[in-house]
């Protein structure tokens, strides 16, 4: 039985599960993706220096694209917002935006598999997936101020 802390250990494996090069800019973006769920770029870059302190910006956002292509990473980005990026992959889930400070939160599917939900006209397209943003205040935010 692996556990969380084992998952750093299994990054090569997983980059080689998807017909991937194993290289140490990826190998500290996964990390630092799995360490941040939802982080922007920025904080990845900071992030995965921490591990590969000579890592440049371009390596890390080749190593986003690469990792969101292979279905190893989900890259999100809400209305308004900068792209964000989550290792929580392969189920069906949604996320809540706080309209105020930006912070943002996975929710479940209340519905079930993919797509949980139904269009009411789907024009043709064979849907698979339905992305869904729900938008409010954070308890942070929403406590009055005194």
């Amino acid at each position: 039985m692996s556990t969380t802390s084992d998952l750093p250990g299994r990054f090569p494996e997983l980059l080689r599960a998807a017909a991937l090069r194993v290289t140490r800019p990826r190998v500290a973006v996964l990390g630092a993706v799995h360490a941040l769920p939802h982080a922007d770029t920025e904080s990845i870059i900071v992030a995965a220096r921490q591990d590969l302190p000579g890592v440049s910006h371009q390596a890390v956002y080749d190593s986003l694209h690469t990792l969101t292509e292979a279905g190893l990473l989900r890259r999100i980005q809400p209305a308004g917002s900068v792209a964000r990026y989550e290792a929580r992959i392969g189920d069906n889930h949604h996320h809540v935006v706080c309209r105020s400070c930006g912070v943002l939160a996975d929710v479940d599917c209340a519905v079930g598999g993919a797509p949980c939900l139904t269009a009411s006209e789907d024009h043709g397209f064979l849907i698979d997936e339905a992305e869904v943003v729900y938008w409010g205040l954070c308890p942070a935010c929403s406590t009055p101020r005194s």
